[in-house]
């Protein structure tokens, strides 16, 4: 049972990052929508989620392919650079930004941001190099402390904000098109769901992954339908603020709680980080075994340290916005060398596998 839930806290400590953790992204997509509108979108985001997941976790079990590499070879044969080409620009993206948030948090508690990057970069090269095993561990250990702080949180929130969250719930305001934004923020994040394929090399069979892969959906998004109830203590303020939980906290006074969810926050730029980079080590690794039948035991360290240096480069020289500005189409290439084809060609691979394993 265990293996089942574990590629869904995975997918969520990489898909969470400072956006979400913060309900910027909750804020802008769901919230904007009303309470009904947002829950709508959500829903929405869920079945994209859980439905990709599956058809991916099944194809990748079925193929035995636990690396996004063999993934999308398999798939698109020659054309699988594109979708590299998509993922190496993500994790340009995803580097600079979670380290250039990771040194403001640390610099907005009076030390150098360096301090904030340094501790990042530490942390994510000591659980890349330590292995599946250790990520894998630490990613869902991480992910039941996210759940029980962001828990507590709506709990209090709710304790003293009860009766405002309920007269939002009741107005089942719906602003917006919730369809569109669910569709929108699903596919914002599907790009990543190739990098998690070694959660589920261990599974007995096609339908243990592809269970894995529906509940994976839906836990990807609980914790942003807790900030989004949240939310509901002063909707109209809170979607205009920067950071929407840092104006929640303003009004709760819970010091010790803001405290823990930013140790938490900052614990997931470090799940996301780490998420990201393993997936470029597994296929470098991979790509070096089948012609040598080994690798080198410097390799994964080199890989590792090389990426982190490079994202820190991104951040300090200010080259995190000019690249965030190409998201949108990069969101578009994992639409059409990811989501596409493996929903038509890739459903239609699996039923033509299982139709010949049947005749065997």
């Amino acid at each position: 049972m265990d293996g089942i839930f574990r590629a869904g806290f995975l997918f969520q400590s990489v898909v969470i990052g400072g956006g979400y953790g913060t309900g910027a992204e909750i804020a802008q997509y769901f919230a904007m929508r009303g309470m009904l509108g947002g829950a709508l979108g959500l829903m929405v985001t869920t079945l994209v989620w859980s439905l990709l997941c599956a058809v991916t976790f099944l194809f990748a079990q079925r193929y035995r392919t636990f690396d996004y590499h063999s993934l999308m070879k398999t798939l698109l044969g020659k054309w699988s650079f594109l979708y590299e080409g998509c993922y190496l620009t993500m994790l340009l993206i995803v580097l600079g930004v979670i380290n250039a948030t990771a040194g403001s948090m640390i610099g907005s508690l009076g030390f150098s941001p360096w301090l904030g990057v340094g501790i990042l970069s530490g942390s994510i090269f000591w659980l890349v190099v330590k292995g599946t095993e250790a990520v894998e561990k630490a990613l869902s250990f991480w992910s039941i402390v996210l759940y029980a702080v962001y828990a507590l949180f709506l709990i209090a929130v709710f304790i003293k904000f009860g009766s405002r969250i309920t007269s939002e719930i009741a107005k089942h305001q719906i602003s917006g098109n919730w369809l569109m934004s669910g569709l929108q923020y699903s596919f914002y994040n599907l790009g990543v769901v190739p990098a998690l394929l070694y959660t589920i090399r261990d599974m007995k069979d096609t339908r243990e992954a592809a269970i894995s892969g529906a509940l994976a959906g839906l836990i990807g998004v609980i914790p942003a339908l807790f900030l989004l109830l949240a939310m509901g203590c002063d909707l109209p303020m809170v979607v205009q603020a920067e950071v929407p939980v840092a104006a929640i906290f303003s009004m709760l006074h819970h010091r010790w709680l803001f405290c823990a969810f930013q140790i938490v926050l900052f614990g997931t730029l470090v799940e996301t980080g780490t998420g990201y980079i393993k997936a470029v080590t597994d296929r470098v690794e991979t790509a070096v075994r089948h012609p040598y039948g080994t690798t080198p035991a410097k390799l994964r360290p080199t890989v590792t340290a090389g990426l982190i240096i490079f994202g820190v480069g991104v951040s300090s020289f200010g080259l995190t916005g000019l690249v965030a500005k190409g998201y949108g189409t990069v969101c578009w290439g994992f639409l059409l060398t990811y989501v596409f084809p493996m929903l038509t060609v890739g459903v239609r691979k699996i039923w033509r596998e299982k139709n010949k394993r049947l005749l065997r």
